[in-house]
C-alpha cells in the first residue's frame, strides 16, 4: 500500500538528538572552560585541553552548533601539541566554510603555523588554510603557498601543491597569475621526493586541462607532458613511487604516442615487472598501456593477450570478491575481442561455491563466450549441474548461457538434447527460461522443429506464469500449429482467460498466434478468431488494441493478403542482433580500466545527464510508496468507446465515419461484448483461398463479422445519462486518514489513458497541475518523483457526502500515458469520478 510522504506536505516531529546538551548552558561551560585554559601555562594543560576540545569536536559531529566557542578555540590552538592543533583545525575548517565572517579570526593564527619550526604543523596549517575555501581570503594564500613549494620538507611541499590546485578552483586567476603552474612544473621534473612529484603531475593536467579551452599556452603545456622527456622521467622513477602514484602515470603513458616500434619495446621492457605487482590496479594500469601501444601492431598485440592472460588470471583468484569481479570485467572485456586465446583456460571461469553472485554471472558470460568446438561439452557440462543451485537466479543465467551457446553452432545436437531435458523438470523457472531459449533455437534451427514441438506439446500453459516464457510458447503454438494437435485448443482456453493475463506482451503474441493458427486451421479457429479481435480491440493497452485493429482491418481487406503479411515464408535466423554495437565496445576498450568497463557502457552514457536515461521506476518514487498492490487486484479497463477505435483512422475516414454508411464505404470496428459492426462485406469480397476455406462454406452475402461470431442481438437502446458527480470544493484529508484508507480500499478502477502534449510540458512544472486538479476540487496529498516519471495522490469528496474518492496516478512523460487507480467508499459512482478525472487531466496546460 503506497504512503503519502512528501517532505513538504506531511510534517513529522522532530528527534532530539542523543548528544544534544541539554540547554545553551553546557555551551557557555565549555565556553568558559576554554576561556580560562586559553592563557593557562600551568602542567596538565594540554591534556584538559584535550578533554575539551574532544567534547567540542563530538557535538560539532553531530549536528549541534558550536560556533560560539570559534574565538576560544583558535585561542587556545597557540600551543605545540600536534593533536590539538588537529581538532582546532578540524573545528576551524568546519565553520569557515559556512561563516565565511569567522574565518578571518583564523588568517593569523593560520600563517603563523604555516612558519612553525616542526614541519609536520607547517604542513597541517598550510592544508587547513587552503581549505578554507573562501574567495574573499584568497590574497592570504599566496604567500603561504609560495614559501610551502620552496619549503625544505617533502610534506610541506606535497601539501602545498595540493594546495596551489584548490586555490585554482577557488580563484583561477590568482593562481596563474602568481606563476604557480610553472613552479609545479619546476617541481615535477627536479623534486627528489616521488610523492611531490606525482601530486605536481595530477595538478598540472587538472589545471592545464581546464584553461586549455581558453588559453593557447595551457594547450601546448598539456601536450608537453605527453612529450618523450617527460615521460621517460616519469618511467625511470616509477618503482619509487606509490601505488595510487603508478597507475597516476600508467594512465598518461598510455596516452603517449611512440616515435617508432624500438620505443614501444623500450616501454613494455621497463613496465615488465609491473604485471607482477601485488596491486591489481597497478596491473591493470600495465595492461592497459600495453595494448594501447600495440594497436597497430597485430602480431605483437596477440603476443601481449597472451602475456598478460596469466597475470589477470592469477588477480581474479586472489584478493576480495570486488577486486575479482573487477579483473573479470576488464577479462570479459578481452575475451569478447579474442575469444580463441582464452579458450584453453575456460576452467578458471567455473564458479565456486562461496563466491558471490555477481561473480558467478559474470564467470558465466565468459564461459558462454570462450566456448568453442573442442570445449563446449564440458561447459555445458558444468552449466548443467548450476541449473539445479539453489540460487535461483544463478540457475537461470546458467540456462541462458546453454541456450546462447547452442546458437553458436558449437555441438548443436548434445544441446538440444540438454535443453529438452530442462524441460521435462518439475521447477517452473527452469521450464520457463528453457522455453525461451526452444523458441530462439527453433528460429535459428527450424530442422529441430520435430523434436521440440514433441516435447513443448506436453507442457499445460496452465503451468508457464512468466510473461516471456508464455510468450514464447504462444509463439510455437502458432507457428507450428500443424504439427500440434491441441494448439487450436491451448489458443482457445487462452483467449477465454483473456482477461485474466496482465501482460501485454503476452496479448500481442495470442493475437498473432490466433491468426496464423487460423490460416493453417480454420474450421477450429474461426470462434476463436472472432473471440480473441474482440478482446483485443477493447484492451485498454493501445498496442494491443492497434495490433486487432490492425488485423481486423487486414482480413476485412483480404484474406489472401492477411495471411501473406501475418504468415510469411520465413528464413532461419542467421545472426541474433548483438545489445551493443562494435562502435560501443570500442569505446569501451579505449577507456580500459576504468569503470566503463565494470559497467560495460561508454563513460558518457553514465557521466552527462542527457544520456544517463531512465532510471528504475522503483528507485525514483520509491518514497512515495504506501505500500505495494498486487496485480491480482488491477480490475480490467472499462468498455473501450468507438472513437478509440478509430485511432488508425485517417482525418477524411473519421469525417467520413460520422457519416451515414448507406454506401458500404464507412464501417466501425466491433465493440466489446460483440456488438455488429456498421458494415459488411461478401464472400467474393472475402476471396478467402483454398487452404483457409472452413469445412462449411458461407451463404453468399455473409460478413467477415459472421464468419468470426462477432454479430450478436441489436444493441440495447442508451439509457438515460446518470446525473452529473458534483465534488467538495473544500475537502480535506490529513496524511494519516488518507494513509488508513488506502489501506482499507480496494482499488475499484484502473485505467491508462494519454496525457496531451501540452500537459506534458506543463509537467515540468509538476505545482502547474495540483493547482489544476484543485480547481476540479481535485485535492494532491502528495507529489513527487523526476522526469520522465511522476507520481500524485489525489483525494475527493462527493458534495454533501462523506464519500471520498483515492486516486493513485502516475504520469510517464517518455511515453505520454498516466497509469490511473482509484479507490472510492462509493462503488457505483467511481466510474463518474473516473470521467470526471480524466476530464480534468485531458484539459491540463490546453489555453
Amino acid at each position: 500500500m503506497p504512503r503519502p510522504s512528501h517532505p513538504s506536505r506531511f510534517p513529522s516531529s522532530p528527534s532530539p538528538s542523543p548528544s544534544q546538551p541539554s540547554g545553551k548552558g553546557e555551551v557557555s561551560d565549555l565556553k568558559l572552560q576554554l576561556r580560562q585554559l586559553a592563557g593557562s601555562r600551568a602542567p596538565g594543560t594540554d591534556d584538559s585541553k584535550r578533554d575539551l576540545f574532544k567534547k567540542v569536536i563530538s557535538y560539532m559531529t553531530v549536528g549541534i552548533d558550536v560556533s560560539s566557542l570559534f574565538s576560544e578555540m583558535v585561542m587556545c590552538s597557540a600551543t605545540a601539541d600536534i593533536v590539538l592543533k588537529k581538532m582546532c583545525y578540524l573545528y576551524v575548517g568546519n565553520y569557515a566554510k559556512v561563516n565565511p565572517d569567522l574565518a578571518l579570526l583564523t588568517i593569523n593564527f593560520l600563517q603563523k603555523d604555516c612558519k612553525d619550526d616542526d614541519p609536520m604543523i607547517r604542513g597541517l596549517a598550510l592544508r587547513s588554510l587552503c581549505s578554507l575555501r573562501v574567495a574573499n581570503l584568497v590574497e592570504y594564500l599566496v604567500g603561504p603557498l609560495g614559501l610551502g613549494l620552496k619549503d625544505a620538507n617533502g610534506y610541506v611541499r606535497m601539501v602545498a601543491v595540493i594546495g596551489v590546485l584548490k586555490l585554482y578552483h577557488i580563484s583561477a586567476s590568482t593562481c596563474v597569475d602568481a606563476d604557480f603552474p610553472t613552479m609545479l612544473k619546476h617541481l615535477m621534473l627536479n623534486d627528489p621526493d616521488s610523492q611531490v612529484v606525482a601530486n605536481c603531475l595530477t595538478a598540472l593536467q587538472e589545471i592545464w586541462s581546464a584553461e586549455a579551452t581558453n588559453s593557447e599556452e595551457a594547450s601546448k603545456e598539456r601536450e608537453a607532458l605527453l612529450s618523450k622527456p617527460v615521460i621517460y622521467y616519469l618511467l625511470n622513477r616509477l618503482k619509487e613511487f606509490n601505488e595510487w602514484a603508478q597507475c597516476t602515470m600508467l594512465d598518461m603513458v598510455a596516452k603517449y604516442v611512440p616515435s617508432d616500434s624500438n620505443e614501444i619495446f623500450d616501454i613494455m621492457n621497463l613496465l615488465e615487472d609491473r604485471l607482477q605487482h601485488a596491486n591489481g590496479a597497478v596491473v591493470l594500469g600495465t595492461v592497459k598501456v600495453f595494448l594501447q601501444l600495440t594497436l597497430s601492431m597485430t602480431d605483437v598485440h596477440q603476443q601481449v593477450y597472451e602475456r598478460i592472460k596469466a597475470p589477470l588470471l592469477t588477480l581474479t583468484s586472489s584478493g576480495s570478491p570486488e577486486q575479482s569481479y573487477a579483473v573479470l570485467s576488464h577479462l570479459h572485456l578481452l575475451v569478447m575481442r579474442a575469444p580463441i586465446l582464452f579458450a584453453s583456460d575456460y576452467k578458471h571461469f567455473y564458479c565456486q561455491y562461496n563466491e558471490p553472485s555477481y561473480v558467478k554471472k559474470l564467470k558465466l558470460e565468459m564461459l558462454t563466450a570462450v566456448a568453442n568446438a573442442s570445449n563446449t561439452y564440458e561447459i555445458v557440462t558444468e552449466l548443467c549441474e548450476y541449473a539445479a543451485n539453489v540460487d535461483i537466479p544463478i540457475a537461470r543465467e546458467s540456462i541462458r548461457a546453454v541456450g546462447k551457446i547452442a546458437l553458436q553452432q558449437y555441438d548443436v545436437n548434445a544441446i538440444v538434447d540438454r535443453l529438452l531435458q530442462f524441460l521435462e523438470m518439475e521447477k517452473d523457472y527452469v521450464t520457463a527460461e528453457a522455453l525461451v531459449l526452444v523458441k530462439d533455437l527453433l528460429r535459428k534451427y527450424p530442422q529441430w522443429s520435430h523434436d521440440c514441438i514433441a516435447v513443448v506439446g506436453n507442457i499445460s500453459s496452465k503451468n508457464v506464469q512468466e510473461p516471456k516464457a508464455k510468450a514464447a510458447l504462444i509463439w510455437m503454438l502458432g507457428e507450428y500449429a500443424q504439427d500440434m494437435t491441441d494448439a487450436p485448443y491451448v489458443l482457445e482456453s487462452l483467449v477465454e482467460n483473456w482477461d485474466e493475463e496482465h501482460s501485454s506482451e503476452v496479448r500481442l503474441h495470442l493475437l498473432t498466434a490466433v491468426m496464423k493458427c487460423f490460416f493453417r486451421r480454420a474450421p477450429e479457429m474461426q470462434k476463436t478468431l472472432g473471440a480473441a479481435l474482440a478482446a483485443g480491440l477493447s484492451d485498454f493497452h493501445q498496442d494491443v488494441h492497434d495490433r486487432a485493429l490492425f488485423y481486423y482491418r487486414l482480413l476485412k481487406y483480404d484474406v489472401a493478403t492477411a495471411e501473406r503479411v501475418v504468415n510469411p515464408p520465413k528464413q532461419a535466423v542467421s545472426v541474433f542482433a548483438d545489445t551493443q554495437s562494435n562502435e560501443v565496445k570500442d569505446r569501451i576498450f579505449d577507456e580500459f580500466n576504468s569503470l566503463s568497463v565494470v559497467y560495460q557502457k561508454p563513460s558518457y552514457m553514465f557521466i552527462d545527464k542527457e544520456h544517463r536515461g531512465v532510471f528504475e521506476f522503483s528507485e525514483e518514487l520509491g518514497n512515495l510508496s504506501i505500500g505495494v498492490e498486487s496485480a491480482d487486484n488491477i480490475v480490467a479497463a472499462q468498455i473501450v468507446g468507438a472513437t478509440d477505435n478509430d485511432l488508425l483512422l485517417s482525418t477524411e475516414e473519421k469525417e467520413e465515419s460520422t457519416v451515414s454508411s448507406s454506401n458500404g464505404s464507412a464501417y466501425s470496428a466491433p465493440l466489446y461484448g460483440g456488438s455488429s459492426l456498421a458494415s459488411s462485406l461478401s464472400q467474393s469480397e472475402l476471396a478467402v483461398s483454398s487452404s483457409i476455406t472452413p469445412a462449411n462454406p458461407s451463404p453468399t452475402g455473409l460478413s467477415l463479422d459472421d464468419l468470426l461470431g462477432l454479430v450478436s442481438s441489436p444493441a440495447p437502446a442508451p439509457s438515460s445519462s446518470p446525473p452529473s458527480l458534483k465534488l467538495n470544493p473544500k475537502a480535506a484529508m490529513d496524511p494519516a486518514t488518507f494513509q488508513q484508507k488506502w489501506r482499507q480500499l480496494p482499488i475499484s478502477l484502473s485505467q491508462e489513458f494519454f496525457v496531451n502534449p501540452q500537459g506534458l510540458v506543463a509537467l515540468m512544472t509538476p505545482q502547474i497541475l495540483l493547482r489544476h486538479m484543485q480547481g476540479q476540487s481535485i485535492h494532491c496529498a502528495a507529489s513527487g518523483g523526476q522526469a520522465p516519471n511522476f507520481k500524485f495522490f489525489f483525494f475527493a469528496q462527493k458534495a454533501e457526502e462523506p464519500s471520498m474518492y483515492l486516486v493513485e496516478c502516475v504520469i510517464n512523460s517518455s511515453s505520454s500515458k498516466a497509469q490511473v487507480k482509484i479507490k472510492a467508499d462509493d462503488k457505483s459512482t467511481a466510474e463518474a469520478f473516473l470521467a470526471m478525472f480524466q476530464s480534468a487531466l485531458s484539459t491540463f496546460g490546453m489555453p
